[in-house]
C-alpha cells in the first residue's frame, strides 16, 4: 500500500501541489490525468524523491517518511521499493541496452555481475528486446527505448513502478505497443501509478482514476464513475475536451 498525505511543493512562487493526498492499494494500477501544469508529475516524482516536496509525508508498505526531512538512508529505501519510467526513457547514451537494464540490480541491488546479466536478458526478451541487447540507445527507435525503461523497472521487481508519460512524443503506432506492455506488466500484479493522456488507455488497464488540476485532486473514482459520470465540473470541462464527440463508454 502507497499512501501520500498532505504533500506540498513549490518552485519559487509556483506553488505546483496544494496539500494532495492520494492513497494506492496493493495491486492497483493508478492512472493520474490532468490538463498540463496540474501537478502530476510533480507528485509522481516526489513519490520516488526526485523531487523533494516542501511537505507531507509518504508510506509505502510499513514504510512512513516525512517527504521534507527525508533522510538519505530512508530516500535509499524508498528507491528500492520504487521503479521509474521516464518520459524521455532516461536512458545512459554510454550504455548498451543490456548494461542500461543492468546498471539498477548491480549499482543499486548489489546483485553479482553475472546474475545480473541473466535477469536483464530475460527482462530484454520479455519486452521484445532480446535481439537488441548489445545496441546503444541512438540505435533505437523511441519506442525499443521506452521499452528498455520499461525492461530496466521490470526487472527490479519493485513494489510499485511510477510511469511518467510513457507514450509521449510516440508515434501512434508506437505508442501502441508500449501499452501493451504496461498490460502485461499489470498482468503480473505489480502496483502501477501511471500520469498519462491517453483516456482509452486510462479506460482500459485502470482501476482507479484521479483526475488533478491546479495542484490540487479534484475528483478520484472508478474509470467508470470519472469517464461515465464525473461529479466535478472541472473534470467535465477537461473530458469534455480530450474526449472525442461520439465517446461512450465501454461497458
Amino acid at each position: 500500500m502507497i499512501e501520500i498525505k498532505n504533500a506540498k511543493k513549490s518552485f519559487g512562487n509556483l506553488q505546483v501541489l496544494k496539500d494532495v493526498s492520494l492513497k494506492v492499494d496493493t495491486g492497483d494500477v493508478v492512472v493520474i490525468l490532468g490538463p498540463s501544469g496540474s501537478g502530476k508529475t510533480t507528485l509522481l516524482r516526489c513519490l520516488n524523491f526526485l523531487e523533494k516536496a516542501d511537505e507531507g509525508q509518504l508510506t509505502i508498505g510499513d514504510q512512513v517518511v516525512d517527504l521534507k526531512h527525508a533522510s538519505g538512508k530512508e530516500i535509499l529505501q524508498i528507491r528500492r521499493k520504487t521503479a521509474f519510467v521516464f518520459q524521455n526513457y532516461g536512458l545512459f547514451q554510454n550504455k548498451t541496452a543490456l548494461k542500461n537494464v543492468m546498471e539498477g540490480l548491480v549499482v543499486a541491488r548489489k546483485v553479482p555481475k553475472k546474475e545480473a546479466e541473466e535477469r536483464a536478458r530475460e527482462a530484454l526478451e520479455w519486452v521484445g528486446l532480446a535481439d537488441k541487447a548489445d545496441f546503444y540507445p541512438s540505435q533505437l527507435s523511441g519506442g525499443q527505448q521506452q521499452r528498455v525503461g520499461i525492461a530496466r523497472a521490470v526487472v527490479l521487481n519493485p513494489e510499485v513502478i511510477l510511469f511518467d508519460e510513457p507514450t509521449s512524443g510516440l508515434d501512434p503506432e508506437l505508442i501502441g505497443e508500449i501499452l501493451d506492455v504496461i498490460k502485461r506488466v499489470k498482468e503480473r500484479g505489480i502496483t502501477m501509478v501511471i500520469v498519462t493522456h491517453e483516456m482509452s488507455f486510462a479506460q482500459d488497464v485502470a482501476n482507479h482514476v484521479v483526475f488533478m488540476a491546479e495542484g490540487y485532486v479534484v475528483e478520484e473514482g472508478s474509470p467508470h464513475d470519472i469517464f461515465s459520470s464525473p461529479k466535478e465540473e472541472r473534470t467535465k470541462q477537461f473530458l469534455a475536451r480530450v474526449l472525442p464527440d461520439d465517446y461512450t463508454y465501454a461497458i
